[in-house]
């Protein structure tokens, strides 16, 4: 027998969704049904991005603004200002680089930042400082009325000292960003790698057992099936670089 040699299976929501009901023992039935499973979808994304770190929502930015909403101008800092948002996407921050001469091959060099709380940021006797700026103090916020400004939405950093050149500074950064969400049409599809569609139609199958009456007796079984197919994808889903631990030695 001849195979299919085509590796795109990429279920649409729509697909997604009717799986999910299958196997909730149910059939979905109206555009209700339909409305309800992606909102269920929504949620389900947002709880995955609490469970940890997802490699494959793990991507690399430049800053492009300041915190007043101000662009900058081909993503360098400006002199004086500490204040910049993080694109409205990002979840967390993994790590922050400082870049000196980006694109110079000679001359460019990353310099780590290092993250400090808001304690020890309140504490720096003068934030107007001029500098190389190598500490940053991250201000979550994430608002997500519909009412707030924009820049309400984005996080935040202060940095310090305060960039004492315009034109010579990038931050570039490591974030989590936030998975998108289902959209508004069954054709489309989720932002979510193969390894990981089982469980994210497993996880859909649990929540609709959940909110349908006659799906109650399934609740537990397709809970239990959902954190094992998650635990599953999550263990492929890491970092498989070497480690290597050095002790320390004191002399007393």
């Amino acid at each position: 027998m001849a195979i299919s040699d085509t590796y795109t299976f990429n279920p649409d929501i729509g697909e997604i969704v009717e799986e999910a009901y299958e196997r909730a023992g149910l059939e979905m039935r109206s555009g209700y049904d339909l409305r309800t499973a992606r909102r269920s979808l929504n949620f389900l994304t947002l709880e995955w991005q609490n469970r940890g770190i997802n490699l494959w929502t793990v991507d690399s930015l430049m800053i492009s603004e300041q915190s007043d909403g101000s662009a900058l101008t081909t993503n360098y800092l400006v002199k004086d200002v500490s204040g910049y948002s993080l694109d409205s996407s990002t979840i967390a921050v993994l790590d922050m680089v400082l870049r000196v001469n980006d694109g110079t091959q000679a001359t460019q060099v990353d310099y780590h930042m290092s993250r400090v709380s808001q304690s020890t940021y309140a504490a720096i006797p003068n934030k107007l400082s001029r500098g190389m700026p190598l500490q940053y103090y991250l201000e979550r916020r994430g608002i997500l009325d519909t009412e707030a400004n924009d820049d309400d939405r984005k996080d935040r950093i202060n940095i310090w000292p305060a960039p004492d050149e315009s034109s010579k500074y990038k931050i570039l950064y490591w974030r989590i960003k936030r998975i998108a969400d289902s959209g508004g049409s069954a054709s489309e599809t989720m932002e979510v790698p193969s390894r990981f569609m089982p469980a994210l139609v497993s996880g859909l199958a649990y929540h609709i057992a959940m909110k349908k009456p006659e799906a109650a007796g399934r609740v537990e079984l397709l809970k239990q099936v959902y954190e094992e197919e998650f635990m599953t994808a999550a263990g492929e889903d890491r970092e498989k670089a070497p480690v290597r631990f050095v002790p320390r030695m004191y002399r007393t």
